[in-house]
C-alpha cells in the first residue's frame, strides 16, 4: 500500500505518470508497505496468462528475491524509478522516505534493487549511472544500506499511516534496528539471481 498522503499524477509525456506528495513527508517515514492485497505470482503462473497479462505484469511488477512478480493493487505500481530516488526499499518489505519529501515532488525508488530481468537506460538526471541493470542490487548494496541506515532511526520518530501493516514483531524489530539493539538487514537480502547476474560483486 502506496501512502496516503499521495496521489497520481501526469509528471509528463515522456515520463508518464508518478505518485505524488500531497502534503509533507518527512524522512524516515513509511512510504509503501506490502500488504495482503498486493499478488504475488510465480513464473509458472505468469507462463500460463494472456499476452495481454503478461505484458501488464512485465510493466508493473518487481520480482522479489524469490523470483516471483508482485504486483501492487494501489497506484504504488505508478512509482517511477530515478538514480536520485527519495524513497529506498528495505529488506522488510517495505520503504522508506530517505530525505524530506514537499508536497508537489514525485515519489520516486531505484529500480536497481528491484530485480530488473533486462537492463535499461533512465532518463538524464545528471548521474554517473546512466543504466539500470540486474545486478545493481550485488554493486549498489553498500550505498543503499547505508542511505537508509542514516534515516532508520527516524522511524519511530515521524507519524506513520502505514504501521498497521507491519506485524507487531516485525515493528519490534524495527524499533530495536532504529535504537541500535540490533544490526539492520541488508537490502541485499532482496536480490534474486537470474540470467548470470549473480556473479562476484564489482564494489560500491
Amino acid at each position: 500500500m502506496i501512502h496516503p498522503k499521495t496521489e497520481l499524477k501526469l509528471i509528463s509525456k515522456e515520463v508518464g505518470y508518478g505518485v505524488v506528495a500531497k502534503e509533507f513527508i518527512p524522512a524516515g517515514t513509511i512510504t509503501w508497505a506490502l500488504d495482503e492485497l498486493d499478488r504475488e505470482f510465480t513464473p509458472e503462473m505468469v507462463q500460463k496468462l494472456n499476452p495481454i497479462s503478461q505484458n501488464i505484469l512485465d510493466t508493473y511488477c518487481y520480482r522479489n528475491n524469490k523470483g516471483n512478480f508482485v504486483l501492487c493493487w494501489d497506484y504504488g505500481r505508478y512509482v517511477n524509478h530515478s538514480f536520485k530516488s527519495n524513497c529506498l526499499s528495505t529488506a522488510y518489505d517495505f520503504e522508506i522516505a530517505i530525505r524530506d519529501i514537499y508536497p508537489g515532488e514525485e515519489l520516486t525508488d531505484d529500480y536497481g534493487y528491484l530485480n530488473v530481468s533486462e537492463p535499461f537506460t533512465g532518463i538524464e538526471e545528471g548521474t554517473d549511472r546512466k543504466t539500470v541493470y540486474p545486478d545493481d542490487l550485488l554493486n549498489f548494496h553498500g550505498v543503499w544500506d547505508r542511505q537508509l541506515m542514516d534515516v532508520f532511526h527516524r522511524i519511530p520518530k515521524v507519524d506513520q499511516p502505514l504501521r498497521e501493516l507491519l506485524t507487531d514483531d516485525l515493528w519490534k524489530k524495527v524499533i530495536h534496528i532504529a535504537e541500535g539493539k540490533r544490526e539492520m538487514d541488508s537490502i541485499l537480502k532482496n536480490h534474486y539471481a537470474e540470467n548470470g547476474y549473480a556473479e562476484a560483486e564489482k564494489g560500491n
